[in-house]
């Protein structure tokens, strides 16, 4: 069991991501966090796991923990066994086994003999038989980097497991091995994933907002159908409020309206009847006062509505205020931009495809790149981008503008304030004013303005980039996306599939997720094996 109570998180700048959140996770349950990109799910879990520090709140862990992140950018030089901190165990239990009597040795292993085994048995049980627990993390797939992580739960055994989006790069086969798992564990699970079918598996719902945290008692589906039931009292809510707005409005106008009309009647009948100029006066003053006070009385009522509104307004996701305008390519369709001859890579030493690759990207083809977890599709994107050469074979270029936008978007400038980032796309001179109106449309509000790129959750920075790729005046002929979906809620999701049909120059994509693939476009696959 654990528990957040009134745990608040912040940016240097004084904007608050969450605050006083209070959250209680019962022993062996089975829950996950939703909410909208950059709600702050992933540093809620971040906080929970003990890898950043509240700005203010209680954080109480009961049991053993195993985080696995959403990116794993951070590890990349660390062997495998370092980033499951397993590396000590197992090299006190090579000095042990070689001879060594060192007391230091037996309290690191503390008596975890089968460590071996386990390590064996996981790797197997996630199909990386033939992967080295000393070698770098860096020279692993996307979804070879998930299951290692994940094939660290069954090695520490933890009471605690805390995932962030473990599906996002995993093939089908390693989805259905997460299923099972999460079926079967006993341990206390907390999940953040867009992935409905993992989301189904849990038996309550956590719903992060600018509110706070919302339960649901239930599994997404459970979810889904109550946020339904919310959102259709909301407009009807909204409505109401609508109305009542209206209402008091053409109140106030009549009311006022017939205020001066009684006002000018008694003020004609005064000067008939030869009242005093100095009464007149009085009288004309009091008529003012009341007239003052008349408006404010309606004033305050309609700003109390209109505040009502607002704030119900606000509470409804506005899906449409995000467009994304990609330019188009000036480059003539069926060009040839690349042009791939027998191509091969080793990894030590050995051929990383079965046969060697023969391919031709033209100007206006939509391509899909597929293959299980392994199969070398990142690394294909890397030969045909010029950032690994071949070991067999040859690859020709043509001269073209590309934009790759890769797992860990790695184009966003960690350092670099979500405004300055927008700026560096900035290559039309468009005014300041029109820049930060963009940003607002992809949902980064002055608030984030002074946000930086390493704070931003992973669907953040994939909006960051669409945004600087509207703002530039320069049309990239080609666009690389490497699994784009993984990160981004379903609203997003939406939002750039519209995106990428309405884009006209050449695209190469990497994706699990069917149903976009589908929709985007894609008129012919490599398979790789």
């Amino acid at each position: 069991m654990f528990f957040l109570h009134d745990t608040s998180f912040g940016f240097p700048s004084g904007n608050l991501l969450f605050n006083s959140i209070n959250l209680t996770i019962p022993t062996h349950s089975k829950s996950a966090l939703v909410g909208s990109n950059g709600t702050g799910k992933s540093t809620l879990l971040k906080i929970i796991a003990n890898e950043i520090e509240p700005l203010e709140g209680n954080v109480n862990i009961q049991g053993d923990l195993f985080y696995i992140p959403q990116m794993f950018g951070n590890f990349n030089d660390l062997t495998i066994a370092q980033c499951l901190k397993i590396d000590k165990k197992l090299n006190a239990l090579q000095k042990i086994t070689s001879g060594e009597v060192d007391e230091i040795y037996f309290e690191i292993l503390n008596e975890d003999w089968g460590i071996e085994e386990r390590c064996q048995i996981a790797l197997q049980h996630w199909k990386l038989e033939n992967l080295d627990l000393n070698q770098t993390l860096e020279s692993l797939s996307g979804g070879q980097k998930t299951k290692v992580f994940l094939a660290g739960i069954e090695i520490n055994q933890p009471e605690i497991i805390l995932l962030d989006e473990p599906t996002n790069h995993l093939d089908l086969q390693g989805r259905n091995l997460l299923y099972d798992f999460i079926e079967k564990t006993n341990s206390t699970v907390v999940i953040v994933s867009h992935d409905r079918a993992l989301l189904n598996l849990v038996d309550t719902i956590f719903e992060l907002s600018n509110q706070g945290i919302s339960t649901y008692g239930g599994n997404y589906d459970f979810y889904a159908e109550q946020k339904e039931i919310e959102n259709e009292a909301l407009q009807n809510d909204i409505h109401s409020k609508e109305r009542a707005l209206k209402k008091a409005r053409e109140k106030e106008k009549e009311t006022i309206e017939r205020k001066q009309k009684l006002d000018a009647r008694g003020k004609g009948k005064q000067e008939k009847s030869g009242v005093a100029r100095i009464m007149m006066n009085t009288l004309r003053n009091n008529a003012e006062k009341n007239s003052s006070k008349l408006k404010s009385i309606h004033a305050e009522k309609i700003n109390d509505i209109s505040g009502d509104l607002r704030d119900l307004r606000s509470s409804v996701r506005n899906s449409g205020q995000m467009k994304v305008n990609f330019n188009d390519s000036n480059m003539h369709s069926g060009k040839i931009l690349i042009s791939a001859e027998e191509i091969n890579f080793k990894y030590d030493k050995e051929n990383l495809w079965k046969d060697n690759l023969n391919l031709e990207i033209r100007s206006g083809d939509r391509i899909s790149i597929k293959g299980l977890n392994g199969s070398g599709k990142t690394t294909l994107i890397k030969l045909l981008l010029g950032d690994l050469q071949p070991s067999a074979g040859k690859i020709s270029k043509s001269d073209f503008q590309t934009i790759y936008i890769d797992q860990e978007y790695s184009l966003i400038d960690r350092n670099a304030t979500v405004y300055d980032f927008a700026q560096q796309f900035n290559d039309n001179a468009m005014p300041e004013s029109e820049v930060k109106t963009l940003l607002s449309r992809f949902l980064f509000g002055k608030e984030s303005w002074d946000k930086i790129g390493d704070v931003l959750s992973g669907g953040e920075r994939l909006r960051l980039l669409l945004c600087g790729l509207s703002i530039s005046n320069k049309a990239p002929d080609m666009i690389i996306l490497d699994e784009p979906t993984n990160n981004l809620d379903l609203q997003n999701v939406e939002i750039l599939t519209n995106s990428i049909k309405h884009y006209h120059g050449t695209l190469v994509v990497i994706s699990h997720d069917g149903v976009f693939v589908g929709e985007i476009g894609v008129v012919s696959e490599v398979f790789l094996e």
